[in-house]
């Protein structure tokens, strides 16, 4: 053999080798890292009506993100669904609330894994916000929406006292809530989540007098009009701070009823249609208003308005008119 066919002979081997050492390269990497497409195709999206420890999984994430409640199950429910479409939403992806790899990689990359005690709802006490021997209006507000939802019959006192404590124990236990009969930052949000602001009636006590109120009366400021006991009564947030007595229109010009509000405010108004005074007039439909009557004030109720809500007390009617404000409610009922 001749030493230029020996040496092609080499070259030929070594690139022999150079090639079956690549392809094994190559098939290893290929089985140590999937591709994309089948890492893909291997995630089985969560979306509404799914059930599952997976689900489970997700909600106490989304409830690190302040997307979901810490109560966790395994039903893909509507508050699952909205709290993923808010991360998508975040990003500027479709919202359509279903749980792609991408959105779980997502929601994986901004929360920490899960505790047991956390997947299974067993929580540790919180810091104690109110609790027994405190006092003021926090403690007025804890137990005027404790009222709301049944679990405290006593007065609302501001004082918390072994009635309180009773109370908030009952209403932890009910929704598995480590029991401590404080209130924690949990059991003010979840109380908070089953009840409305309370009203200055329900934090003072305050019962409303005579006939019943209309319930649109009890929110917000209103003139609550009762044509079936002639009163007016004026009621802020509930509570009942001035009656007084009022009469209506007659048969033929009826007083309207409703729901309104003042529109218009007018102290030393005269009637152009009638001619006659209107003082602290305010209009709540069309040309009718509550306003001052000298006739009332003379006959009383022998004669009727012109579909007005006359007032006969010049005082009271003075000290509502400083009080009322435009967009207040005026609401004419019969009780």
């Amino acid at each position: 053999m001749s030493r230029h066919r020996a040496l092609a002979l080499v070259l030929a081997l070594l690139c022999a080798l150079t090639t079956l050492t690549g392809v094994a390269a190559t098939g290893s990497a290929s089985a140590a890292a999937p591709s994309a497409s089948s890492s893909r195709a291997d995630f089985a999206p969560m979306q509404l009506g799914d059930r599952g420890w997976r689900v489970r999984v997700l909600q106490s994430r989304l409830h690190q993100l302040g997307l979901h409640s810490e109560v966790v199950t395994n039903s893909f429910d509507r508050e699952t669904r909205d709290g993923v479409a808010t991360v998508q939403r975040r990003r500027g992806w479709t919202a359509d609330g279903v749980v792609d790899e991408r959105t779980w990689l997502k929601i994986v990359s901004l929360t920490t894994q899960p505790t047991t005690e956390a997947l299974h709802n067993v929580y540790a006490p919180g810091k104690p916000l109110l609790q027994q021997g405190d006092a003021g209006m926090w403690v007025r507000q804890v137990q005027a929406r404790l009222k709301q939802v049944r679990w405290y019959d006593a007065r609302v006192t501001g004082r918390y006292t072994q009635a309180t404590v009773k109370a908030v124990e009952g209403f932890q236990a009910k929704r598995r809530i480590p029991v401590t009969g404080a209130v924690d930052r949990r059991t003010l949000t979840r109380l908070k989540e089953m009840t409305r602001e309370p009203t200055k009636a329900e934090l003072f006590n305050v019962v409303p007098s005579g006939p019943a109120l209309d319930p649109r009366c009890l929110t917000g400021r209103a003139m609550c009009v009762d044509k079936t006991s002639n009163s007016l009564r004026w009621v802020v947030d509930g509570a009942v701070l001035e009656t007084v007595e009022v009469r209506f229109g007659s048969d033929e010009l009826p007083t309207r009823e409703g729901a309104f509000t003042v529109f218009r405010k007018s102290r030393d108004h005269v009637s152009s249609l009638y001619d006659t005074p209107m003082p602290f007039a305010m209009f709540f439909s069309g040309g009718q208003a509550v306003h001052y009557s000298p006739d009332f004030a003379a006959n009383g109720y022998n004669g009727a308005s012109h579909g007005c809500v006359n007032v006969r007390d010049r005082a009271v009617v003075a000290w509502l008119f400083d009080r009322v404000r435009l967009g207040d409610k005026v609401i004419v009922y019969r009780s």
